[in-house]
């Protein structure tokens, strides 16, 4: 999950249990959302890295994919209530709290930087400063994959999850493809790959994904 405020942090913080109790895995991912996860686990192989910062990992549920496939895997989200349950179902991992805009690591402490839905949170103004973080802590030659949802301004997400029972407050922040390439070479970063896929299941907005390098 991404960290515009202290109203992100106490919404994922009231729905976490719940959270890891729905999506234990990778329930909500289509085939071709994991073929492109995969794909950067195998750019980060290839380039000889082993290290992957899940950035916004929340209960830890990508993490424990990327591990499972042979990577060191170290987390970071906003929230103790999700890091809770990360530390509960995959005590294995390193997680550990902290903001996308200010990241708790070492420059070039990572051979790939993944932000699986965890730029969402974040306005216009706070998008840049995230990208700089990752751009900072992944090594040079390194990869960064996100994915998001496709839009054109805030969304309120919060109506959803009142529906479920939990009285928060949450706005997603979405952007068309060319907004995120566009962050993505501001911050320093080449196009490697993107993919854009319909809207399927439960999902209500089509599905994009930046794969990018920082150059070597």
């Amino acid at each position: 999950m991404g960290d515009s405020g202290p109203e992100v942090r106490a919404a994922y913080d009231a729905m976490a249990q719940d959270y890891a109790a729905t999506f234990p895995t990778t329930e909500p991912e289509a085939a071709v959302d994991l073929a492109m996860l995969d794909h950067f686990l195998r750019l980060v192989r290839e380039a000889g890295g082993a290290h992957v910062l899940d950035a916004g990992c929340g209960t830890g549920r990508m993490a424990r994919y990327v591990a499972d496939r042979g990577f060191a895997v170290s987390g970071v989200d906003l929230s103790p209530g999700m890091l809770a349950m990360a530390r509960r179902d995959h005590p294995d991992l390193d997680v550990r709290e902290g903001s996308l805009t200010d990241l708790p690591f070492e420059d070039a402490a990572f051979d790939g930087v993944l932000l699986w839905y965890s730029l969402i949170h974040l306005t216009a103004d706070e998008l840049p400063g995230a990208l700089d973080e990752a751009f900072r802590v992944v090594r040079p030659g390194g990869a960064v994959l996100t994915g998001f949802q496709v839009g054109d301004g805030p969304s309120d997400v919060g109506a959803r999850l009142r529906e479920r029972g939990h009285d928060v407050v949450l706005v997603r922040h979405e952007r068309g493809i060319k907004a995120m390439l566009d962050a993505f070479a501001a911050a320093g970063f080449v196009k490697e790959a993107r993919l854009v896929r319909r809207a399927v299941g439960r999902e209500q907005e089509p599905q994009a994904f930046v794969l990018a390098r920082r150059p070597a």
